[in-house]
């Protein structure tokens, strides 16, 4: 079966483009490893989504959920290891060993977050070491933990953890935190965080197949490298886009970002669009997100227009 449209990923790009496409009247399939993308994984409530005061990301993904099923959406959980384009047709390989074929292409993928790349890091992901506090976070009751990242993400997650342990250090490694006015106040008023500034994480330590116990940072100013007792270490340090699978077909920017036609989400090979934090953008939120894979879609369908025959 060739479809006439593949979107990869389900998160705010992915679903607006499912959506649009679906009233388009497309012949589509979404592929994806989860539903909601990074949505899934935040840890303080949505308040600059249109429709809602306040809503929590797992409220949003039902949502999501809900209108993809009233829109009769087809979705396939795997994960695309490979995308190539033989003619006029892409093939998209998935981990599950699927072969899917398709006449045009979404990249919707989103990115997965940064990792430290220190010693320990790795050993310790499951035994202290998190990416997800909403996921994590009731774990570390009455504990000690680490948020690195003195940006919003930091912030947002220290602020929820504030909610369960003891103690939260903040570690930002420039010379002051990046959070906004409100994200700052919030946190001081919690009364349970400590920020350290000019803070390089070098190095994760802990029991030997057991879990974290410390964390040794290199203080930037004075040069001098300094431990800290902690249970749990949250990282927060950005995310990087999820395009290794389309290398060869598209351009990237210096931060791996696809990089597309501004008014039609389509990349340098026809037929194959991108939309969302995967592709380059300055602004990562969910509406900017929605908003690309709304015009992706659009764009995928004009696209197909003037290829398919009447």
């Amino acid at each position: 079966m060739v479809y006439e449209l593949i979107i990869i990923g389900a998160g705010p790009a992915g679903v607006s483009a499912a959506i649009y496409a679906a009233r388009q009247k497309l012949k589509f399939l979404v592929i994806s490893k989860d539903m909601g993308g990074q949505i899934g994984k935040k840890a303080v409530d949505i308040e600059n989504y249109p429709g809602f005061n306040k809503i929590s990301g797992p409220e949003l993904i039902k949502i999501f959920q809900e209108q993809m099923e009233r829109n009769q959406v087809e979705i396939v959980f795997d994960e695309v290891l490979k995308v190539e384009k033989i003619g006029e047709k892409f093939f998209i390989h998935t981990n599950q060993r699927q072969t899917y074929e398709a006449l045009s292409v979404i990249i919707a993928t989103g990115a997965d977050p940064r990792m430290l790349e220190v010693p320990g890091e790795k050993e310790y992901i499951g035994k202290g070491v998190s990416y997800c506090a909403l996921c994590d976070g009731p774990v570390f009751k009455n504990k000690t933990v680490a948020v690195i990242g003195g940006g919003n993400s930091g912030f947002e997650t220290s602020l929820f953890l504030s909610n369960y342990v003891q103690k939260i250090y903040i570690l930002e490694s420039g010379e002051k935190v990046k959070a906004d006015a409100e994200n700052q106040k919030l946190i001081e008023k919690s009364g349970k965080a400590e920020i350290i500034i000019n803070a390089k994480v070098l190095k994760i330590e802990g029991e030997d197949g057991g879990f974290v116990k410390s964390l040794t940072y290199l203080d930037q100013k004075t040069n001098e490298e300094k431990t800290i007792n902690i249970e749990g270490v949250f990282v927060e340090v950005g995310y990087s886009p999820a395009t290794f699978f389309v290398k060869g077909l598209v351009d990237f920017s210096e931060r791996d970002e696809i990089i597309t036609d501004i008014e039609t989400f389509q990349t340098k090979t026809p037929g194959l669009f991108a939309a969302g934090d995967c592709n380059k953008g300055k602004y990562k939120q969910i509406i900017t997100a929605a908003g690309e894979g709304a015009k992706a879609a659009l764009g995928a369908y004009d696209y197909l227009k003037r290829q398919l025959p009447n």
